[in-house]
């Protein structure tokens, strides 16, 4: 991308820019979108808050880092190796809490690198602390998306807690006063913040251009819900979907609900319902449905669903919650709740004169939402310092590096490249692990976007391996992919030949184990472990490692808490992992209704040598000595 002589603004987000699949991945688009049609160049720096969020619930990062590559000047990946908290117990998050101090270095790296850089935008106010890292001369902006002061307290009428940020006025402002400039999405909470702190508030609602003309349906027969697996979403569309099955008769539109929320949905079948699942192109989505419902129940900031909706010429039903920001009168925007937003469609499904007045005025709406969102860009873009920066051009991509091993009947291709979806690799393998560098590892390489990934395949016409090989997976730490754990897409024997080889891989925790039990239908441990692994609340997969034998897997039958410690010894990369004394009790696994005994368990009781864990986000290790022995020494 030729940038030469741009100014240059620096982004901060903990959310990847591709693809954009969620309402806020959409905000950082827009937002990008608005700084490039301003003449900016754009660097990007992604701090890998999602990845480490959807790996602890044992899912894929969605994340495509050829796509930013492509979109950007240049991207960093900042890796989040500090755990971020995903609950607290108090009135609300500290306003640093998630903002890991990696984030703080890469900010002072950037800028001594990139002195000519005129700006930085900075999503969310949770992460604003790096502004204090940032040299004088350089405008500091904060993107809100949403405001977070007191956000918890709209989940009371649904008895929940939040899963995402937030925190108290006193904190929110705090964080806001680190700015020189502060963008809302919507006037209300523009007003809210400029109450709030004495700074620059720019109204900043993104633009949607109209990319599909509106046209009016003669009826419904089909109408969609596309989101996120938010809190906000799940909560309101899955109250919409009960209510509308209570009311639905075959002569009734069917509701389609579509996108990464279905995978949060799962086991909702009702009548009237579709689960659609993750779509590539939203726009076949919306071609698909005569009409959107936007049913919000609670949430803050611009819902992105119902601008994009609109852009793309679809008219909207919806709550006055989900049309906030946007200026309209139109009963059908103005609804209550999930028995309103019902009796709408019911009422305005086989009208064809109402459903043309609803889509009239939805084309108006965007007509008049786009024109107030050009002027307050254009005011925005204006305020921005322009200070000429002769840059330059991106490096051209690199080719991806790529290796191969075989061994134990398994090709192991390791390749270290962009591509980051969860893809399957041309020549049939599955995605197994991705490198997961230390910050000091990340900073050495710049904050590269590449990354190593390993895939495996069966080995090819049963070929021999070839002297001494084996599979290679190891050097440093992985994020495993949920195939290990929740799926086992892989066979056994394949598993087990990588998890020998992640026995040699850097583990979150390791500890020392007495083995008491060990016979050809199974084996018991005593030993510390992490407190989730005795309370079983988190998916696991087990490997026992011996000198010299193939690893073995196993199922993890029973775990007992111990009132006293076996004084072993226990160690953790990560803080919030509690050693718990306790007793582990393992069986061969079974495959297709049998169970192999363990190789050889009783002619030699004392091979073994540790059992492997990996568990979503974690590898863990326990180093095995007979009962006879007290301890062995972790390194």
């Amino acid at each position: 991308m030729a940038t030469e002589g741009k100014p240059t603004v620096l982004v901060v987000t903990p959310m990847p820019a591709a693809p954009t699949s969620a309402g806020n991945r959409r905000r950082l688009s827009a937002t990008c979108e608005a700084l490039r049609r301003g003449g900016f160049a754009i660097d990007l720096a992604y701090l890998q808050h999602e990845d480490q969020v959807y790996r602890r619930f044992g899912q894929h990062p969605p994340t495509d880092a050829a796509a930013m590559a492509a979109a950007f000047d240049r991207v960093f990946s900042i890796p989040a190796a500090t755990p971020i908290p995903l609950k607290t117990w108090t009135g609300g998050f500290t306003i640093d809490a998630w903002c890991p101090p990696e984030l703080d270095a890469f900010v002072a790296w950037y800028f001594e690198r990139h002195a000519d850089t005129c700006a930085i935008v900075v999503n969310y106010v949770f992460l604003s602390r790096c502004l204090d890292a940032v040299p004088d001369g350089v405008l500091r902006i904060i993107d809100t998306h949403d405001r977070f002061a007191d956000r918890h307290l709209q989940y009371r009428p649904f008895r929940a807690e939040p899963n995402f940020f937030y925190t108290d006025r006193a904190s929110e402002a705090v964080g806001l006063s680190r700015a020189d400039m502060v963008l809302a999405i919507q006037s209300a909470e523009a007003d809210y913040f400029r109450g709030l702190v004495d700074r620059d508030v720019y109204l900043l609602p993104p633009v949607f251009a109209e990319r599909a003309k509106f046209r009016a349906p003669g009826r419904l027969t089909r109408f969609g819900f596309i989101g996120h697996g938010n809190d906000p979403n799940l909560f309101s569309i899955s109250k919409f979907a009960h209510g509308w099955a209570a009311s639905w008769r075959p002569d009734l539109p069917v509701l389609v609900i579509a996108g990464e929320i279905c995978g949060s949905l799962n086991g909702l079948d009702l009548p009237g319902v579709q689960l659609a699942g993750y779509v590539d192109a939203v726009e076949t989505f919306y071609a698909g449905v005569d009409a959107v419902v936007a049913p919000m129940l609670m949430g803050s900031g611009l819902k992105m669903k119902v601008a994009e909706a609109l852009s793309l010429g679809r008219p909207v039903i919806g709550t006055r919650i989900a049309f906030e920001g946007f200026d309209t009168d139109h009963p059908a925007h103005r609804l209550e709740g999930v028995a309103d937003t019902v009796a709408a469609v019911l009422s305005l499904h086989d009208d064809p004169d109402a459903l043309a007045t609803l889509t009239a005025a939805c084309a108006d709406l965007l007509a008049r939402y786009n024109a107030r969102a050009a002027t307050c860009e254009a005011a925005w873009l204006d305020a921005i310092p322009r200070r000429s920066a002769r840059r330059a051009s991106s490096p051209a991509a690199r080719a991806p590096a790529v290796s191969t091993t075989v061994g134990a009947g398994i090709v192991v291709r390791e390749e270290r490249s962009l591509r980051s979806l969860p893809v399957v690799d041309e020549d049939g393998g599955i995605l197994v692990a991705t490198e997961n560098p230390s910050p000091a590892t990340a900073r050495e390489a710049g904050y590269a976007p590449e990354r190593r990934r390993w895939f495996v395949s069966p080995e090819p016409d049963g070929g021999v391996p070839p002297a001494g090989a084996r599979p290679a997976l190891h050097g440093g730490p992985v994020s495993l992919s949920p195939e290990w754990i929740h799926r086992r897409a892989l066979p056994r024997a394949a598993r087990e030949a990588i998890a020998g080889s992640l026995g040699e891989a850097q583990a979150d925790w390791r500890a020392d184990g007495r083995l008491i039990g060990y016979e050809a239908d199974g084996l018991t441990v005593v030993t510390c472990v992490p407190s989730f692994l005795v309370a079983r609340t988190r998916a696991t997969a087990a490997f026992l490692l011996g000198d010299g034998e193939a690893a073995r897997e196993l199922r993890l039958t029973g775990t007992a808490a111990l009132a006293r410690s076996p004084g072993l010894a226990f160690a953790a990369t990560r803080g919030e992992l509690t050693p718990v004394p306790a007793s582990l009790t393992f069986e061969p696994l079974e495959i297709d209704g049998s169970a192999a005994p363990i190789p050889a368990a009783r002619e030699t009781p004392s091979r073994p040598k540790a059992v492997l864990f990996l568990s979503d986000d974690l590898v863990g290790l326990i180093r095995l000595t007979p009962a006879g022995n007290t301890r062995l020494e972790v390194q």
